[in-house]
Parts: structure tokens; C-alpha cells; sequence
């Protein structure tokens, strides 16, 4: 069989169509993902398509990045945990892999990197330092409980007894939820995204995307944002208050974030990316959680080397203690522009 024409394009109700109809498609491959990035970040969106007698058979959202500070960048996607190519048979995704290395070429661009959860055989530079830790969900909460250790469930109980309530709402939790969100970025010493970036998020997934919010009082001291995507519901960003981490808010957030996810029928429970032995990866897996190893594979131009932009990186530790210091008003204001070059 001919291989496909690989295009840009910007029919959305095909693209999405052809994403619905795919058993490996992931939240990230719809449509209003690369275009909602380019919006929020001021970057340019390259939507690829390959299509066979008029009809879509797999799919490539790209962002181009350009930094002044970092450099330039094609990426699969950017800021989130998945994206990559998808198609109906291997040959199909490489034709789209081969297209997205010709654009790679074109745009001069320092690598090109697309987020897989499986490696592909054609695409020969992998990075596999990175895990999804997901929860399979029992059919109950009571069963969920049950399994969870005792520990654990006493860390539930004790932000219970020192009057932790829970929250869930929208669009109109957003000031909060950023509020919380930039402080905790700040303590991590971590530039912060703009509150763009979420509105657009909300914008774009008005019946799918919630706040949950944990209250001291009136004094919102954890949030979560989740997504939800077929069978599974994702929190990709979450936040706390390190003032009030001895009343185990987390532990609330996240118990209230898988008992709606069962009420609401959803059988796997997304933490989001960790790296194996760190602090939020021992967190996630207290809950059962299983890693699943992410596949992120490259293309690098002739005798470039792969960029470090780990925050591990012994040039960034100055300017992250740094950056610890700052008043978080100041964070706000400087971190979007640095982060936006950070993919």
C-alpha cells in the first residue's frame, strides 16, 4: 500500500473523529491541545495529518517552540505528559514521524522530541528516565479503602480530624487553585505558567476538566486539576501549602479525586509523571499505583547533543535557589516567560 499524504491541517472534526475511533489515542492527541499551547504560550502549533483516500489514518500534534533563553524546539507535546504519534498501522506513524524530522530540518531546530508510552522501532534515540504511575480502580470505595494501607488511611483520617473540607468546582476556582499552584511552584524553586494556560484548558474542556480544592477554614491549602478522558481520570497538576503539610491535605486532595473518579465509573486512576525513587513518585505509589515507563524518543541534528534542561542540572542550581527567595507576586510575573521556554 501507498504511503500516506502526511499535510498540516486544520479540520478539527476529522482529526477528532479519527482520535475517538483509536484504542491507543490519549487525552493529549485531540485537536485543541497543540492550538491551545500556541495560544497560551505564544508558540506555533503544527498540526499533521496522514491521510489515505481522503480519510484521516493518524495523527502528529506539534508545537514549535522558540526560546531566547533555552533555544528552539519541536516537541509532541510540550508541558504535558503524552502526545507522540498515532496511527492505524506502523508504517502510517512513520510517514508522520518522517514528515515531523522534515519540519525538525527545516525549522533548524535543536531536537525534536515526541511523548510515547511505547518505543517504536523506526525511531532509533529514547529517552526512558520518566514513569506514569496509574492506579487501577476498584469497583467500590469501600473496596478502595480497604485496600489501601493503614498508614495511609490514618493520614486520610488525620486531615479529616483537623477540619480539612473538600471542594469541587470550575472555572470559577481557578484564582484559587492558581494561587496555591504558583506559591508551591515558587517553594520548588520552579518558574510557573501563566493563568492563560489554564483558562485555556478549561476553555477547551468545559464537560471534562474540574478543580478540586482543599480548605483550611476559608484558606484554600491544596488543589488539583483533573482531566478526564474515556476510562481513566488524570490530575496532571497539583499543588499544596507547605505550611499545612502536617495536616496531610494531599492525602485529602487525592482521596476525593479517586472517590469521584469511581462514583463517576472510571476505571484507572492517572497520578502523572514521576521520576522512579523521588519524593512524589513514593507519594503516588503509597497508593498502589503502578509505574508505566514513558517512551520519549528524539531526533537530534548531526553531532548535536541532547539538551539538559533538568532542573538536576548543576548550571540551574544557583538560579533555582534563587528563585526559591523571590516574593511569589515576582514569580508570577517573570515565570511565564521563562517557563514557556521550558518544554
Amino acid at each position: 500500500m501507498a504511503r500516506p499524504e502526511v499535510t498540516v491541517t486544520y479540520d478539527a472534526v476529522l482529526w477528532n473523529a479519527f482520535v475517538a475511533s483509536h484504542p491507543r489515542a490519549t487525552q493529549y492527541h485531540q485537536y485543541e491541545w497543540p492550538a491551545l499551547l500556541a495560544r497560551s504560550f505564544g508558540h506555533r502549533a503544527i498540526p499533521l495529518a496522514a491521510l489515505r483516500d481522503g480519510r484521516v489514518v493518524g495523527v502528529l500534534p506539534l508545537v514549535l517552540m522558540d526560546s531566547w533563553l533555552f533555544g528552539r524546539f519541536l516537541v509532541s507535546l510540550p508541558f504535558l505528559n503524552y502526545g507522540g504519534v498515532l496511527g492505524d498501522t506502523e508504517d502510517i506513524e512513520k510517514a508522520l514521524w518522517d514528515r515531523a524530522v522534515e519540519t525538525a530540518r527545516e525549522e533548524r531546530v535543536a531536537y525534536f522530541e515526541a511523548r510515547h508510552v511505547r518505543p517504536h522501532p523506526f525511531i532509533p534515540l529514547c529517552k526512558q528516565h520518566k514513569v506514569t504511575m496509574i492506579l487501577d480502580l476498584a469497583p467500590t470505595i469501600e473496596a478502595q479503602w480497604e485496600a489501601f494501607d493503614p498508614k495511609l488511611r490514618n493520614q486520610i483520617r488525620k486531615a479529616e480530624r483537623s477540619g480539612l473540607t473538600a471542594r469541587i468546582g470550575g472555572a470559577s476556582d481557578l484564582p484559587d487553585f492558581y494561587d496555591v499552584f504558583a506559591r508551591n511552584m515558587r517553594d520548588l524553586g520552579t518558574p510557573v505558567y501563566g493563568p492563560r494556560f489554564f483558562e485555556e484548558v478549561l476553555r477547551a474542556f468545559p464537560d471534562s476538566c474540574r478543580i478540586f480544592s482543599i480548605q483550611s477554614g476559608r484558606t484554600v491549602v491544596a488543589v488539583g486539576m483533573a482531566l478526564a478522558f474515556r476510562d481513566t481520570l488524570e490530575v496532571p497538576w497539583a499543588a499544596s501549602l507547605r505550611e499545612f503539610r502536617s495536616m496531610c491535605p494531599n492525602n485529602m486532595l487525592y482521596w476525593e479525586l479517586i472517590q469521584s473518579a469511581i462514583k463517576e465509573g472510571f476505571r484507572q486512576f492517572d497520578f502523572g509523571r514521576s521520576t522512579p525513587g523521588e519524593g512524589t513518585y513514593k507519594f503516588k505509589e503509597q497508593w498502589g499505583a503502578k509505574p508505566i515507563p514513558l517512551a520519549w524518543e528524539c531526533w537530534l541534528p548531526e553531532s548535536r547533543p541532547l539538551p539538559d534542561l533538568s532542573p538536576k542540572n548543576a548550571k540551574y542550581q544557583a538560579a533555582i535557589g534563587v528563585w526559591k527567595r523571590l516574593p511569589v507576586g515576582l514569580t508570577k510575573w517573570l515565570g511565564p516567560s521563562i517557563v514557556r521556554g521550558i518544554p
